[in-house]
Order: C-alpha cells, then structure tokens, then sequence
C-alpha cells in the first residue's frame, strides 16, 4: 500500500528492530556464506546433502537468498537465524532426489526444534520458514515433498521461474501449499523473465537486487531472477512469524498455521499495482 517508487523514494524501509527473532529460516539452495558480516553470527550451516560436497557455498547463489532473507543490511527479517541446507553443488547442477532430500532435512529438523522449544529447552522459539530459489519442470515428487514440509509446519516460500511462462509446469513453484512467488521490477511491472499463470501467489523484488555474496566476509553482488524475489517472501513470511507466540508460550495454542500465515501475507499485500501481469494470474505485490 505505496505511491509508485523511483529512483530517489525507493531507499527507505520501515521495519521492527527484532523482526524476525525466534525464526529459523531453511534456505535450501548451494548452501550460505555463514561467516558473512552481513548474517552477524546467526547464520549457520545445517546439512549438506551432494555426496562428497563441501560445507560451503561455492557459487554464490545461496548466499545471495539468505542476505535477502537475513542480512543486517539487505535482510527483510533482520534477526531471523539462517539454516544452510545445501542441495545444489558449486555448479549450480543437483539432483531431484537429493532436492527432495533437503526439504526433508528441512522438515524434520523444525519437527526437532518445535520439540525441543516445547521441553523448554529452546525459549523464544517462534517456528520455521524456508525459501527454494531454484526449480525444474513439472516434478509430482518434489511438490509432495514440499506440501509435507508445510503441513510440518514449514512456512514455505518458492521462486515461480524465470522462462516467462506458466509457473504451473514447473516445480516446485506448482506445489500449492507453497507460497509461489513472481518477480516485479523497480517500475511495479511485472520482470520480463517471470512466471505467471494462477499458480503464482504474489509477486517481489526481483530485478537488480544486490546481497551478500561468496569471495569474503564482505563480497556483495547484484543479480535478478525469481530467486531474488521469493527470499523476499521468505523473510516476510519470517517477519510476521515473528510476532506470534513462541513455542514455550502460555499462548503457543494461537500457533499460527503456514495456511493461515500465507492467507494474512496476501491479504497485506498491495492488489493491482503491477503492470504486464495477464489476466489468469493474481496481481499482488508484496510490497
């Protein structure tokens, strides 16, 4: 709910100093740059699922969704704790299966975490997100795995694709527990490159966005995809995690449902603002 931007409005944004606390946030990808300034200690490595593959990022694109995510400087959930899940080797190639793998990792360590918090051996725990910034053709496999993940309790977000078609021949952005994400321009157009079709659920930034990056503790890079528009989602969908209840809480039974969590994110979000966005595709931006 914005007036358009330009070039000298579109650097503000207004946010909670803790948005994001309590969150963990699987960013299921080519894994994290964790010792980044940018992540100020709170990203760490979770699983690395490529045979034989380093605990590290070796290509950048990981890197780049998780400060979108949680960076200090260019996160949107600004103290949300990132979960490097590595399913993706240096080359940006992997396989489905080990795809799979990884979002299974996702979910059974949230399980873990929401069991630990109930012990009382985790205070503050608010649940989990997980951001996908990748996808293939149409995979039955891949949506299950992540519907499962979101009846987990996984609050998903996914990018819709980059090949200016139906986002619904592709996985995982068909998964419809998912929140599928488009990507829009500076402009409010709909980028070029994105998927559309009625399985998109909402639109974000996707075109020149800088973030961190490998090389440093300092690198940053700009780049544009789909990719860069769904960890904006993902860090949304942290942010507003992170004003429920905690785990631990007397009031944990108000436990927000990732259903419920995605109905609120679109019913914020700004309707009708984008251009280029054909008429079978909702047109929400959110931002």
């Amino acid at each position: 709910h914005r007036d358009s931007l330009s070039f000298g409005t579109f650097n503000k944004y207004l946010y909670t100093e803790d948005g994001g606390e309590g969150v963990d946030v699987y960013v299921v990808d080519t894994g994290t740059n964790v010792d980044h300034v940018d992540f100020e200690g709170r990203a760490s490595w979770g699983k690395t699922i490529p045979q034989g593959d380093a605990d590290e990022d070796g290509n950048g694109h990981g890197t780049h969704c998780s400060g979108t995510v949680a960076g200090k400087k260019y996160g949107v959930a600004k103290k949300a704790h990132v979960k490097a899940v590595k399913v993706l080797r240096s080359n940006g190639s992997g396989s489905m299966s080990d795809v799979v793998k990884g979002v299974e990792y996702a979910a059974e360590s949230h399980l873990e975490q929401v069991s630990i918090a109930k012990k009382g051996k985790r205070k503050g725990f608010k649940g989990s997100t997980a951001n996908m910034s990748l996808g293939g053709g149409k995979s039955p496999i891949l949506d299950k795995a992540v519907n499962a993940a979101v009846d987990a309790g996984i609050h998903f977000a996914v990018a819709a694709g980059n090949d200016n078609a139906d986002s619904c021949n592709y996985s995982p952005a068909a998964a419809e527990n998912a929140v599928t994400v488009g990507a829009s321009t500076l402009s409010d157009e709909r980028a070029y490159f994105s998927n559309y079709g009625k399985c998109n659920d909402i639109f974000a930034p996707g075109l020149n966005i800088q973030s961190t990056w490998i090389g440093s503790k300092y690198a940053v890079n700009t780049i544009s995809g789909t990719s860069m528009a769904s960890p904006h989602v993902a860090g949304l969908l942290a942010y507003l995690l992170s004003l429920q209840p905690a785990k631990d809480s007397a009031f944990a039974v108000a436990d927000i449902s990732p259903k419920k969590l995605k109905a609120n994110l679109i019913s914020i979000a700004t309707v009708g603002a984008l251009t280029d966005v054909p008429s079978n595709t909702a047109n929400i931006l959110a931002w």
